[in-house]
């Protein structure tokens, strides 16, 4: 509902109920309480009355609105209709302006003109269809003949292909034993190659298994006979430097480890065997191998040190070494020691400090010279054998204790005899080596801290040398008796294909006296297939000749076609044009009649157009007046729901006062609130006694059926004034609640 169009007579209206609902109160309790419930009764039934009322007002506007559209799509249609009559009357009477008889014989005359025109263009049509008849058939009987052609020259085609089959079968027959001989004795070869080339391999195989026997079963002496021993003099020494790293401390330890000499002295007196063989060390048996060696170094060092802590070994340890070394020195071809000794990049630091967090543990690393030597100031590697890198850790760390002093300030002497710390850092109670070759050849010894939580010291190897030794051992063992096996089966194999080799050779040398009758049948087939070649050439010839003839009779019957479309082109046109001086002829003989009928119907157009628009505007009245009925309507709704909700407040309140409250000599302003509007109401003094209540309630307004239907005159009043002064301005809407 427009709602801005009745909110002053809503304010009027309401204020007018809530004075009313007011004065009632100052009535005796009792008697409020009866009166108020009836008047909510009598409201509410209003409110439902009035809103069946606004739904019977919303279907009659509904109504007048279909009404309006028909009559508006009418007055469309009319109009259109009009114009029409208007264009066909302005026609006639242009007509009507030449229809003069000069005109219509001049019309006349040229109608027959063009008749001549027409009937000569169909008989130009007649005739050339003829000629499309008669192409036609010279085109279906070429058609005919090429399709004949076509079937002989794929007759004469198998023909060739079934004589090919038949000499490739002959060819096959005269080539297939031999070939299939040739090819076996050729396999036979290739076999027994293969055989011997495998028997070679694998007699290498066993030599170096039983080197490999041979060299685990020389590691034992190897570990056992060359230890490192320390004089008394020389712990002191590195026991008071250790304690006291003073220059004075520092000349004494040097002067008694006896340096660089007493260190090619220990080198000398290493004791092994030259002929073990080239390994590889990364290999875990070799890693345990030295590990195992190393650690046995240092714990008969730490022994004799006073030490009674003892450094471990381990799988693990050794894989971290393995994967530190590749990560921080190999791939980033990081250079320890440099190839001159003065162009090395000393210890990866970086990498040390990354690989700690990694593994969430402490990690020292010593480095020495592993298989490097240093031959006129440049550093050469030598080759990879178990001596060769068993010397190395042996070399290594006599350089560590005899050697250290200078700019190493015995740094790798104090990380081997520190106990629960390595060159001041704490956090090495549990000490592991792991063991690695750089790709430069250079010794890399990491120690770490082994703790539960890194599992670097579980599945410890044994450091007992014989244990570790019979590892080696029984790993080279199992490898010469697989290669031993080997052999056999590939010595048998080769025996095997050396007599194959032998029947494939009789096989050939049989049948090389039994291909006469193949001979025979093969030149029989060539025969046959050259006459069905000649056959071939002789039906192509001839299909290529058929082909001609109808690619020539397809054109000509085309182009007669395409004469036959023109000539029914034109005869199309001057027929078309024949139509329209006709037309013209009878346009201005009717010219009278043609006028007559176009006036008629424009004026009955014109009236028809008058009616629909008479019928419109009755139709938008009634509109109007439904509109002004239904907003009626609706502003009775809410004036009832207004007071609905004015006597429910009011009776909540006479409800919720007690005694002493009713009889005050005065009250405060109520603020009371109708349809989303503050209205305040003054509660007069009053007291059951006052003589003048009766006559001021008698003057109040009432709710019921007479208030009502007073205040829906009032509404109707006010609606019909807005319906008068608003039709004219009438705009299509819909109202809604």
């Amino acid at each position: 509902m427009n709602k801005k169009k009745m909110i002053r007579l809503t304010a009027l209206v309401g204020v007018a109920t809530a004075t009313g609902v007011v004065a009632v109160a100052n009535q005796a309790h009792a008697a409020t309480t009866t009166t108020t419930e009836t008047t909510n009764q009598t409201t509410n039934a209003s409110v439902e009355s009035t809103q069946a009322v606004v739904d019977a007002a919303q279907s009659a506007f509904d109504t007048a609105q279909a009404s309006v559209d028909n009559a508006q799509a009418n007055v469309t249609s009319a109009s259109n209709n009009v114009t029409s009559a208007s264009a066909t009357l302005s026609s006639a009477i242009a007509n009507k302006k030449v229809a003069t008889s000069e005109n219509i014989a001049s019309a006349t005359s040229a109608v027959s003109s063009q008749a001549v025109v027409v009937a000569s263009a169909s008989q130009a049509v007649s005739e050339q269809a003829g000629v499309v008849s008669a192409a036609a058939s010279v085109q279906a009987s070429a058609q005919a003949e090429a399709t004949s052609a076509s079937a002989s020259l794929s007759s004469a085609s198998a023909n060739v292909a079934s004589a090919t089959s038949a000499l490739s079968a002959a060819e096959a027959a005269l080539t297939s034993d031999q070939s299939t001989a040739a090819n076996n004795l050729s396999a036979a070869e290739s076999a027994a190659s293969s055989a011997s080339a495998a028997v070679s391999s694998d007699q290498a195989a066993v030599d170096n298994a039983q080197a490999a026997v041979a060299s685990a079963q020389a590691i034992v002496e190897v570990q056992s006979s060359n230890v490192i021993n320390m004089s008394a003099a020389y712990i002191t020494a590195l026991k008071n430097y250790l304690a006291n790293p003073s220059s004075a401390n520092a000349a004494t330890l040097q002067e008694v480890a006896k340096g660089a000499d007493y260190v090619k002295e220990l080198q000398q007196k290493f004791k092994s065997d030259a002929s073990l063989d080239v390994v590889d060390p990364s290999n875990p048996a070799v890693q345990e191998a030295l590990s195992v060696y190393a650690v046995n170094l240092i714990n008969h060092l730490r022994n004799q040190y006073g030490l009674t802590t003892a450094f471990g070994a381990s799988a693990k340890a050794n894989v971290a070494a393995l994967d530190f070394v590749k990560k921080y020195y190999d791939y980033e071809n990081w250079n320890i020691f440099g190839t001159t000794g003065s162009d090395g990049q000393g210890h990866n630091k970086n990498g040390l400090d990354a690989y700690a967090v990694q593994l969430n543990t402490s990690i020292a690393e010593d480095a020495g010279s592993g298989l490097t030597t240093w031959v006129n100031g440049k550093a050469t590697m030598a080759t990879t054998t178990l001596h060769n890198l068993l010397y190395a850790v042996y070399s290594d760390i006599a350089t560590m204790l005899f050697d250290d002093g200078g700019t190493n300030n015995w740094s790798h002497a104090q990380s081997i005899f520190e106990d629960g710390t390595i060159l001041g850092t704490d956090g090495f109670n549990n000490v592991y080596l792991g063991l690695a070759f750089d790709k430069y050849g250079y010794a890399h010894y990491e120690l770490y801290n082994a703790t539960e939580g890194n599992q670097l010291g579980n599945n410890a190897y044994s450091l007992d040398v014989q244990t570790a030794a019979q590892t080696l051992l029984t790993n080279a063992q199992a490898t010469l008796a697989s290669a031993k096996a080997s052999l056999q089966r590939m010595t048998t194999n080769l025996m095997v294909a050396k007599a194959a080799v032998v029947a494939a050779q009789d096989q050939l040398a049989a049948l090389e006296n039994s291909s006469a009758s193949d001979s025979a049948a093969v030149t029989a087939a060539r025969t046959q297939l050259e006459s069905a070649k000649t056959s071939y050439q002789t039906a192509l010839a001839t299909y290529q000749q058929k082909e001609a003839a109808l690619e020539k009779a397809n054109d000509e019957l085309a182009n007669v076609q395409a004469s036959l479309e023109a000539a029914q082109a034109t005869l199309a046109t001057a027929k078309a044009k024949l139509a329209e001086l006709e037309e013209t002829v009878a346009n201005l003989t009717n010219a009278d009649q043609l006028l007559a009928a176009a006036q008629a119907a424009y004026e009955q157009a014109v009236a028809n157009l008058t009616v629909a628009t008479g019928n419109l505007e009755a139709a938008q009245v009634d509109l109007a007046k439904a509109e002004a009925q239904l907003a009626l309507a609706e502003e009775a709704v809410e004036q009832a729901e207004a007071r609905a909700e004015i006597a429910t407040q009011v009776d909540q309140q006479l409800n919720g006062s007690n005694a002493n409250d009713r009889q005050s000599a005065g009250q405060d302003a109520t603020s009371l609130k109708t349809n989303g509007r503050a209205l305040t109401a003054t509660v007069a003094t009053a007291s059951a006694a006052n003589p003048k209540r009766g006559a001021d309630q008698g003057r109040l307004p009432q709710t019921g059926a007479d208030n009502q239907e007073a205040s829906a005159m009032a509404l109707v009043g006010l609606g019909m004034l807005g319906m008068a002064t608003g039709l004219y301005g009438y705009k299509k809407k819909k109202l809604t609640k």
